[in-house]
């Protein structure tokens, strides 16, 4: 009927149809405005139009009052105009609410008022009028606003995103009744707000949804499941300390929907950094996602100031705390955070506020050698060492000062704060690790992380080399090239030569890859720590024996001139949402690869020289076996590198917790490489009976938390070490390695390989993790050509091979993580993150998780309205002759009275039987279908259950062939 109301209206007033609605008075009655600012009253009985109204301007919106006899219209040149229904000829009221006044008495045009709502109220005479636009053109660039009027009062609210729509909600859903507004939901492009109408400021209502996941974009994910389960209580509650006041204090007023969590129990965790710096914990666990804590980096550092000169303005344009990579322990809730500017901050939880001065170490992890270098002069050439990098200093000065890039040296890309901070409950920073400027060139870009809070260890690397830190006694252990790491167990035959002239500084996000592709092929030594033969100390070791020469300056004699300024370390962070798809290989050719892989090194040479700088790409902390000889494990840290090479640092660790804090910390390259094709992603540890060795940790203690200073509370150490996890099987382990073409299993210590399995070779591996799924651990997989693989572990047998999703842009090779449970995410746009099961068990888990998005509600009743009012009002309301003169309301009559007894003839009664027998079979008829879409539904389930019964029983059966001949010790 409307259609047809629309198509005859449309005839005489052509144009489209901006507003459609019922009349709250009249029933049958429809309200038809177009744009050409026609406004057509049609009913829809008699199929005629009422009356029609022409205005000048074009209408965008109408809303009625709730009696009927007013509208309110909304128009392209910024007014509202007010109609009455008994004089349609004119408006009787037009105001214009951002309109200047001009000096001939006229309001000024503004621009388009898009939608108004007119709703009114019991508690106040003024009716709430909402509307978006109207503003005037006389300021460019505004943004977006809504604006509320409630009487004489005007209040502006400017919204982030353009809006695309806005409701009033009201107690009550009948628009012929009093509205009594109460919030104004507003939905935006990248967000959803509600306002809070009740109170006079107008505040707006805490979102209890993640609409912010955008609000910086997103450089870097990590997916954390099977969390300790007090992780979330406290990261909430501290997080709901630092949320933003001016809320209002009313509940989230928007409801409806359900959900559960199903069977899953396990606490999941996502955490995401952002290019401004800022890193927010969010609650994944089952369907959820809801933001925890949120931490701003940049607090760590000193703001750039606008009377900076030099690279100050450039600072203050772009994104310089942009997160790069992040390193999580939740059992000691210690949290590292790598930044674009070659810089890493390392955090520590607390449940009390703390007034402490941040640790600042240095880190000289650049090259400096003379022009030309022959391989007989390597041994005797000295490694050039700066020994302000061994302790904390005072800060050099600033790298925004107006100094030339060609001129900077030694400093660093920010300037920590120097002086005591007050630091609020939750992640305080404790120490900051940064890289150097070195005669004008930028440090490069930090590609890999690990922290182990049982060791009180940190360890960075990069396409220079690789630097150990000890954030107990806040000195730097190791800072080594990755071509000394090796000694004389390397296996390649290098031609060490100078820096090229001229080159260009990598930095930027975009331009970080695993084999650091675009960078130039310098092989130089960086400076390093107490460096002698190899074997580096903490500063406060004794004095080793003289062997490779330290210089304390620089070369003597003029510097060889290098190349032009470097390009600044800063560029605009972009997100992972926008970054182009650079393949992380070599720049080798697959002859060439195969050449540098082969056991004759001596055609190898003229490759490697090709080859980009030997990155460190992976690193991990672990208990294992430092040299083929060691008869017990000892804590090593093993350094994946982008030419396929693994090698193993044996350190010396302090067990008593007095002398971990005194001692040093010996750390001895002992040059173990073992070899795999393609850049090293991942390494894992498994026990001789397959199960998963963990990296040892230290228990979280608040260390700001009052206590007794005589009775200090201990370091609590768990420890994973592989003699303890079997009896059986003698002191061995196994080593997982995986790189981008290969996956590999060592045993360790003989080091000898058990398995290997070629992943790809037509493509290769952008992430892989060791992943517990299915009471079983396995090797997941992504690849780059959009392939998600699963290999058994130890055997490295093929268990699942999809193809999921190609690779079409880097922000899906930068956001994708695995993690336990045989899930996995990635953002799949710009606003949204995409979660991914590869495990039955997480399907079928899956269906009881998914909830219904609408909840069925009673409608409200709606208001009693007596019958004088109805009478007099006006509004035509239909009544029963039994409501209003029968015995129920009107009380039994006299028997002296005539009764009216209707007959069973007349064809009007036939009409109201025969309607009624119609409407009784219809509803019938809804009846049966809805009670045999039940019944189908019951089937489906029953069907659905009947299969998980089967599954578990076939998986039942699988696991007592599979352990049936076990015995007790190997559970």
């Amino acid at each position: 009927m409307w259609n047809k109301a629309i198509e005859l209206s449309t005839k005489t007033h052509p144009g489209p149809v901006v507003h459609l609605s019922d009349s709250p008075k009249d029933e049958g009655k429809l309200l038809i405005g177009f744009e050409s600012g026609t406004i057509v009253m049609w009913d829809l009985r008699v199929k005629r139009a009422d009356f029609r109204i022409y205005y000048d301007e074009a209408i965008h919106s109408v809303s009625w009052h709730h009696e009927g006899r007013q509208f309110m219209c909304s128009h392209s040149d910024g007014s509202l105009s007010m109609w009455n229904m008994r004089n349609t000829a004119k408006p009787f009221q037009v105001t214009f609410p951002h309109g200047k006044t001009q000096r001939d008495g006229r309001k000024e045009s503004c621009k388009p008022i898009l939608k108004v709502e007119y709703k009114t109220s019991r508690n106040s005479s003024e009716a709430f009028v909402v509307f978006s636009g109207g503003l005037s053109y006389d300021k460019a660039g505004r943004r977006p606003t809504l604006t509320i009027m409630h009487g004489k009062a005007i209040t502006v609210l400017e919204m982030d995103y353009p809006i695309v729509d806005f409701m009033v909600l009201c107690d009550t859903p009948y628009i012929n009744e009093v509205q009594e507004p109460y919030a104004v939901v507003v939905l935006l492009e990248k967000d959803f707000v509600v306002v809070d109408l009740t109170q006079s400021n107008f505040p707006i209502f805490e979102n209890p949804y993640p609409m912010d996941v955008h609000e910086s974009p997103v450089t870097c994910t990590a997916y954390f499941a099977d969390c300790p389960p007090d992780i979330i209580p406290v990261l909430y509650s501290i997080g709901a300390k630092h949320k933003k006041t001016g809320y209002s204090h009313k509940e989230w007023p928007v409801s409806g929907g359900t959900w559960t969590v199903g069977s899953q129990t396990y606490p999941e965790i996502i955490v995401t950094g952002h290019a401004d710096g800022s890193i927010k914990f969010w609650d994944a666990t089952a369907i959820t996602l809801q933001m925890l804590y949120k931490l701003k980096t940049s607090k760590v550092f000193e703001n750039p100031k606008s009377g900076d000169v030099g690279r100050g303005g450039e600072l203050v344009e772009e994104d310089p705390y942009a997160v790069q990579m992040i390193s999580w322990c939740p059992e000691s809730r210690i949290f590292c955070v790598v930044g674009i500017g070659a810089h890493v901050i390392l955090y520590r939880f607390s449940k009390h506020d703390a007034n402490t001065a941040i640790t600042s170490l240095e880190v000289r992890l650049q090259c400096e050698m003379e022009d030309v270098i022959s391989p007989s002069d390597t041994e005797n050439t000295p490694c050039y060492s700066d020994p302000s990098g061994l302790s904390p200093q005072p800060q050099p000065p600033s790298p925004r000062s107006n100094t030339p890039d060609s001129a900077r040296d030694s400093i660093p890309c920010l300037k920590v704060k120097d002086r005591m901070i007050r630091m609020p409950p939750g992640y305080q920073a404790e120490l900051v690790v940064q890289l150097l400027w070195i005669d004008g060139e930028p440090p490069q870009q930090i590609t890999s992380l690990d922290l182990n809070s049982a060791y009180g260890l940190l360890a960075i690397g990069n396409c220079n080399g690789l630097a150990v830190v000890d954030y107990l006694q806040k000195t730097i252990l190791l800072c080594m090239n990755t071509l000394e790491l090796y000694g004389s167990a390397d296996p390649f035959q290098r031609l060490t030569r100078s820096p090229r002239k001229n080159r260009q500084s990598t930095s930027g996000l975009t331009e970080l890859s695993d084999n650091q592709v675009s960078l130039d092929l310098e092989r130089s030594k960086s400076p390093t720590s107490d460096h002698v033969n190899g074997h580096c100390t903490s500063p406060t070791s004794q004095p080793c024996p003289s062997g490779r020469a330290r210089v304390p300056g620089g070369p003597e004699g003029p510097r060889l001139a290098r190349r032009g300024p470097g390009r600044p370390p800063f560029r605009k962070a972009q997100s992972a949402a926008c970054m182009e798809v650079s393949l992380p290989v070599s720049s080798l050719t697959e002859e060439s690869r195969e050449n540098s892989f082969s056991r004759s090194r001596s055609s190898s040479v003229s490759s490697i020289d090709r080859e980009t700088k030997e990155a460190v790409t992976t690193l991990q902390f672990m208990e294992s076996y430092g040299r083929k000889s060691d008869s017990l494990p000892t804590p090593c840290l093993w350094v994946g590198t982008s030419l396929g090479l693994v090698l193993i640092i044996p350190m010396s660790i302090p067990m008593d917790e007095q002398e971990r804090q005194e001692d040093p910390v010996t750390v001895a390259p002992t040059g173990t490489v073992l070899m795999l094709k393609g850049s090293i992603l991942r390494f894992s540890f498994l026990d001789c009976g397959g199960a998963l060795i963990h990296s040892p940790y230290e228990v979280w203690r608040d260390q700001q938390a009052p206590g007794d200073p005589d009775r200090p509370r201990k370091r609590k150490l768990v420890n994973f070490s592989p003699s303890s996890s079997q009896e059986a099987s003698g002191d061995c382990h196994l080593a997982v390695v995986c790189s981008e073409r290969q996956a590999k299993v060592f045993l360790m210590p003989t080091q000898a390989c058990l398995y290997v399995h070629n992943i790809t070779e037509s493509s290769f591996v952008l992430r892989a993790d060791v992943v517990s799924a299915c009471n079983s651990v396995c090797l997941a997989c992504f690849c780059a050509n959009g392939h998600i693989m699963t290999l058994s572990l130890p055997s490295l047998r093929p268990l699942l091979d999809v193809n999921y999703l190609p690779l079409t842009d880097m922000r899906i090779a930068r956001t994708f993580c695995f993690t336990n449970g045989g899930q996995a995410l990635y953002l799949c746009s710009p606003t949204e993150i995409q979660r991914i099961t590869y495990s039955q068990e997480m399907c079928d888990n899956l269906q009881e998780m998914l909830g219904e998005l609408f909840t069925p509600i009673e409608t409200p009743e709606a208001q009693n309205r007596g019958f004088l009012k109805g009478f007099f009002g006006g509004n035509a309301q239909t009544f029963d002759r039994e409501e209003l003169f029968g015995e129920a309301s009107a009380g039994k009559g006299s028997r002296s009275l005539a009764q009216h007894i209707p007959g069973q003839g007349g064809m009007e009664g036939m009409k109201a039987a025969a309607g009624g027998v119609v409407g009784e079979l219809a509803r019938a008829r809804i009846a049966l279908d809805e009670r045999g879409q039940r019944l189908g539904e019951l089937e489906e389930r029953t069907a659905l259950m009947m299969t998980s019964a089967e599954t578990f029983s076939k998986h039942a059966h699988e696991m007592m062939l599979k352990c049936k001949d076990k015995k007790w010790y190997q559970f």
